[in-house]
Protein backbone atom coordinates (compact mmCIF):
# COMPACT_ATOMS: atom_id res chain seq x y z
CA UNK A 1 0.00 0.00 0.00
CA UNK A 2 1.30 3.52 -0.76
CA UNK A 3 2.33 5.65 2.19
CA UNK A 4 0.68 8.88 3.35
CA UNK A 5 0.91 11.98 1.16
CA UNK A 6 2.73 14.71 3.07
CA UNK A 7 0.99 17.64 1.41
CA UNK A 8 -2.43 16.27 2.40
CA UNK A 9 -1.28 15.66 5.96
CA UNK A 10 0.00 19.23 6.13
CA UNK A 11 -3.23 20.61 4.68
CA UNK A 12 -5.22 18.70 7.32
CA UNK A 13 -2.94 20.06 10.04
CA UNK A 14 -3.47 23.59 8.73
CA UNK A 15 -7.23 23.10 8.83
CA UNK A 16 -7.02 21.92 12.44
CA UNK A 17 -4.82 24.83 13.47
CA UNK A 18 -6.93 27.48 11.72
CA UNK A 19 -10.09 26.00 13.24
CA UNK A 20 -8.54 26.46 16.69
CA UNK A 21 -7.81 30.17 16.06
CA UNK A 22 -11.13 32.01 16.53
CA UNK A 23 -9.62 35.40 15.65
CA UNK A 24 -7.71 34.13 12.65
CA UNK A 25 -4.01 33.38 12.23
CA UNK A 26 -1.28 34.94 10.14
CA UNK A 27 0.95 32.97 7.80
CA UNK A 28 4.04 33.60 9.92
CA UNK A 29 2.42 32.36 13.11
CA UNK A 30 0.97 29.35 11.31
CA UNK A 31 4.39 28.45 9.91
CA UNK A 32 5.92 28.70 13.39
CA UNK A 33 3.16 26.62 14.97
CA UNK A 34 3.55 23.82 12.41
CA UNK A 35 7.30 24.07 12.00
CA UNK A 36 7.01 24.76 8.26
CA UNK A 37 8.94 27.15 6.03
CA UNK A 38 6.86 30.28 5.52
CA UNK A 39 6.63 29.86 1.69
CA UNK A 40 5.33 26.28 2.17
CA UNK A 41 2.70 27.39 4.66
CA UNK A 42 1.66 30.26 2.39
CA UNK A 43 1.32 28.00 -0.64
CA UNK A 44 -0.87 25.52 1.24
CA UNK A 45 -3.02 28.33 2.62
CA UNK A 46 -3.53 29.80 -0.85
CA UNK A 47 -4.50 26.38 -2.21
CA UNK A 48 -7.02 25.82 0.59
CA UNK A 49 -8.32 29.33 0.05
CA UNK A 50 -8.81 28.59 -3.62
CA UNK A 51 -11.19 25.72 -2.84
CA UNK A 52 -13.05 27.66 -0.16
CA UNK A 53 -11.78 25.80 2.90
CA UNK A 54 -9.82 28.83 4.12
CA UNK A 55 -10.61 32.52 3.76
CA UNK A 56 -8.48 35.59 4.34
CA UNK A 57 -9.67 38.68 6.14
CA UNK A 58 -9.18 41.65 3.83
CA UNK A 59 -8.27 44.04 6.67
CA UNK A 60 -6.14 41.96 9.01
CA UNK A 61 -4.72 39.59 6.40
CA UNK A 62 -5.30 36.68 8.78
CA UNK A 63 -6.75 33.36 7.72
CA UNK A 64 -9.80 31.61 9.14
CA UNK A 65 -12.09 28.72 8.27
CA UNK A 66 -13.99 29.26 5.01
CA UNK A 67 -17.60 28.53 4.13
CA UNK A 68 -16.79 25.19 2.48
CA UNK A 69 -15.37 23.88 5.74
CA UNK A 70 -18.05 25.17 8.11
CA UNK A 71 -19.49 22.31 10.10
CA UNK A 72 -16.30 20.29 9.95
CA UNK A 73 -14.95 19.56 13.44
CA UNK A 74 -11.20 19.16 13.97
CA UNK A 75 -10.43 15.67 15.25
CA UNK A 76 -8.79 15.89 18.68
CA UNK A 77 -5.60 13.91 19.13
CA UNK A 78 -5.94 10.91 21.44
CA UNK A 79 -3.66 11.34 24.47
CA UNK A 80 -3.42 7.55 24.72
CA UNK A 81 -1.85 7.47 21.26
CA UNK A 82 0.68 10.10 22.36
CA UNK A 83 1.49 8.09 25.46
CA UNK A 84 1.86 4.81 23.57
CA UNK A 85 4.36 6.32 21.15
CA UNK A 86 6.25 8.37 23.71
CA UNK A 87 6.58 6.07 26.71
CA UNK A 88 9.62 4.10 25.47
CA UNK A 89 11.36 7.30 24.45
CA UNK A 90 10.52 8.70 27.88
CA UNK A 91 12.28 5.77 29.53
CA UNK A 92 15.35 6.37 27.39
CA UNK A 93 15.35 10.09 28.15
CA UNK A 94 15.16 9.42 31.89
CA UNK A 95 18.06 6.95 31.68
CA UNK A 96 20.23 9.33 29.64
CA UNK A 97 19.43 12.49 31.58
CA UNK A 98 19.21 11.03 35.08
CA UNK A 99 16.09 13.14 35.63
CA UNK A 100 12.36 12.62 35.92
CA UNK A 101 10.49 12.74 32.61
CA UNK A 102 6.93 13.96 32.04
CA UNK A 103 4.80 13.86 28.91
CA UNK A 104 1.88 16.27 28.76
CA UNK A 105 -1.14 17.05 26.59
CA UNK A 106 -3.58 19.95 26.60
CA UNK A 107 -6.68 19.48 28.73
CA UNK A 108 -8.91 22.55 28.89
CA UNK A 109 -6.73 25.37 30.19
CA UNK A 110 -4.16 23.08 31.81
CA UNK A 111 -1.52 20.56 30.79
CA UNK A 112 -2.32 17.00 31.84
CA UNK A 113 0.52 14.59 32.62
CA UNK A 114 -0.22 11.53 30.49
CA UNK A 115 3.03 9.70 31.29
CA UNK A 116 5.64 10.02 34.02
CA UNK A 117 8.99 8.27 34.31
CA UNK A 118 10.72 8.31 37.68
CA UNK A 119 14.20 9.71 38.13
CA UNK A 120 16.46 6.63 37.91
CA UNK A 121 18.26 7.11 41.24
CA UNK A 122 16.07 4.88 43.41
CA UNK A 123 14.77 7.77 45.53
CA UNK A 124 11.18 7.95 46.81
CA UNK A 125 8.96 9.59 44.18
CA UNK A 126 5.24 10.06 43.62
CA UNK A 127 3.58 9.04 40.34
CA UNK A 128 2.03 12.10 38.69
CA UNK A 129 0.02 10.59 35.82
CA UNK A 130 -3.34 12.34 35.48
CA UNK A 131 -2.49 15.51 37.39
CA UNK A 132 -3.07 18.87 35.74
CA UNK A 133 -0.50 21.66 35.85
CA UNK A 134 -0.74 25.36 34.94
CA UNK A 135 0.19 26.37 31.43
CA UNK A 136 1.98 29.61 32.26
CA UNK A 137 4.24 28.28 35.02
CA UNK A 138 5.58 25.02 33.55
CA UNK A 139 7.82 24.17 30.61
CA UNK A 140 5.28 21.66 29.28
CA UNK A 141 2.55 24.26 29.49
CA UNK A 142 4.57 26.97 27.79
CA UNK A 143 5.17 24.65 24.83
CA UNK A 144 1.41 24.22 24.42
CA UNK A 145 0.84 27.97 24.83
CA UNK A 146 3.40 28.66 22.11
CA UNK A 147 2.07 26.21 19.56
CA UNK A 148 -1.72 26.17 20.11
CA UNK A 149 -3.34 29.13 18.30
CA UNK A 150 -5.59 31.26 20.50
CA UNK A 151 -4.54 29.48 23.70
CA UNK A 152 -2.22 32.24 24.95
CA UNK A 153 -4.92 34.86 24.43
CA UNK A 154 -7.44 32.71 26.30
CA UNK A 155 -4.99 32.00 29.12
CA UNK A 156 -4.24 35.68 29.71
CA UNK A 157 -7.82 36.94 29.85
CA UNK A 158 -8.00 36.30 33.60
CA UNK A 159 -5.59 36.60 36.52
CA UNK A 160 -2.52 34.38 36.33
CA UNK A 161 -1.64 32.77 39.65
CA UNK A 162 1.87 33.29 41.04
CA UNK A 163 3.26 30.01 42.41
CA UNK A 164 6.66 31.47 43.27
CA UNK A 165 8.33 34.88 43.04
CA UNK A 166 9.62 33.85 39.60
CA UNK A 167 6.25 32.98 38.06
CA UNK A 168 5.45 35.14 35.05
CA UNK A 169 1.99 36.62 35.62
CA UNK A 170 1.99 39.75 33.44
CA UNK A 171 0.31 39.00 30.07
CA UNK A 172 2.85 41.03 28.10
CA UNK A 173 5.78 39.24 29.74
CA UNK A 174 4.14 35.87 29.14
CA UNK A 175 3.61 36.64 25.46
CA UNK A 176 7.30 37.55 25.28
CA UNK A 177 8.22 34.22 26.86
CA UNK A 178 5.99 32.40 24.35
CA UNK A 179 7.72 34.18 21.46
CA UNK A 180 11.08 32.97 22.81
CA UNK A 181 9.77 29.40 22.94
CA UNK A 182 8.82 29.59 19.26
CA UNK A 183 12.18 31.08 18.40
CA UNK A 184 14.32 28.51 20.21
CA UNK A 185 12.05 25.47 19.87
CA UNK A 186 11.88 24.57 23.57
CA UNK A 187 10.52 25.96 26.84
CA UNK A 188 11.93 26.32 30.33
CA UNK A 189 10.60 26.70 33.86
CA UNK A 190 13.29 27.96 36.23
CA UNK A 191 11.68 27.88 39.66
CA UNK A 192 8.37 29.22 38.35
CA UNK A 193 6.04 26.45 39.53
CA UNK A 194 8.10 25.17 42.47
CA UNK A 195 10.95 27.33 43.78
CA UNK A 196 13.38 24.43 44.10
CA UNK A 197 12.69 22.80 40.72
CA UNK A 198 13.40 23.52 37.05
CA UNK A 199 12.26 21.88 33.83
CA UNK A 200 12.90 21.85 30.09
CA UNK A 201 10.34 20.71 27.49
CA UNK A 202 9.94 20.49 23.70
CA UNK A 203 6.95 20.00 21.37
CA UNK A 204 5.77 16.67 19.97
CA UNK A 205 4.14 16.93 16.53
CA UNK A 206 1.78 14.70 14.57
CA UNK A 207 2.22 13.70 10.92
CA UNK A 208 1.02 17.10 9.67
CA UNK A 209 3.25 19.10 12.01
CA UNK A 210 0.56 20.05 14.54
CA UNK A 211 1.82 20.09 18.14
CA UNK A 212 -0.15 17.46 20.06
CA UNK A 213 1.84 17.36 23.29
CA UNK A 214 5.16 18.00 24.95
CA UNK A 215 7.91 16.01 26.64
CA UNK A 216 10.30 17.34 29.24
CA UNK A 217 12.61 16.68 32.15
CA UNK A 218 12.21 18.08 35.65
CA UNK A 219 14.65 18.12 38.54
CA UNK A 220 16.45 20.14 41.20
CA UNK A 221 16.94 23.75 40.14
CA UNK A 222 20.60 23.93 41.16
CA UNK A 223 21.42 20.79 39.16
CA UNK A 224 19.42 21.57 36.03
CA UNK A 225 20.67 25.15 35.74
CA UNK A 226 24.36 24.20 35.84
CA UNK A 227 25.54 25.36 32.42
CA UNK A 228 26.96 22.10 31.04
CA UNK A 229 24.06 20.04 32.39
CA UNK A 230 21.48 22.52 31.12
CA UNK A 231 22.90 22.54 27.60
CA UNK A 232 22.99 18.73 27.46
CA UNK A 233 19.42 18.42 28.76
CA UNK A 234 18.12 20.81 26.08
CA UNK A 235 19.81 18.69 23.40
CA UNK A 236 18.40 15.46 24.85
CA UNK A 237 14.86 16.82 25.16
CA UNK A 238 14.88 18.26 21.63
CA UNK A 239 16.21 15.04 20.08
CA UNK A 240 13.70 12.91 22.02
CA UNK A 241 10.76 15.11 20.99
CA UNK A 242 11.92 14.92 17.37
CA UNK A 243 12.17 11.11 17.56
CA UNK A 244 8.63 10.79 18.93
CA UNK A 245 7.37 13.16 16.23
CA UNK A 246 9.03 11.04 13.55
CA UNK A 247 7.34 7.93 14.93
CA UNK A 248 3.96 9.66 14.97
CA UNK A 249 4.50 10.77 11.38
CA UNK A 250 5.54 7.42 9.92
CA UNK A 251 3.50 4.74 11.70
CA UNK A 252 -0.16 3.93 12.13
CA UNK A 253 -1.32 5.14 15.55
CA UNK A 254 -1.63 2.48 18.23
CA UNK A 255 -4.10 3.07 21.04
CA UNK A 256 -3.06 1.64 24.38
CA UNK A 257 -5.85 0.84 26.77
Amino acid sequence: MPGPIQSIERAAAIMNVVAEAPFGIGVGELAAVLGLPKPTAHGLLRTLQGVGYIEQDAQSGKYRIGDAALGLTPRPFDANVLRSYAMNWGDTLAARSGESVRIGALRGDSVEIVHHVFRPDGSDQVLQIGIELPLHATALGKVLLAYTPGLAERATTGTLLAYTRRTVTAPRALHGAIARVRGQGYAEDIGEFAAERASVAAPVRDSGGRVVGAIGVVGALDRLTEKAVHTRLIELVLSTAAAISRDLGTERPRVQS
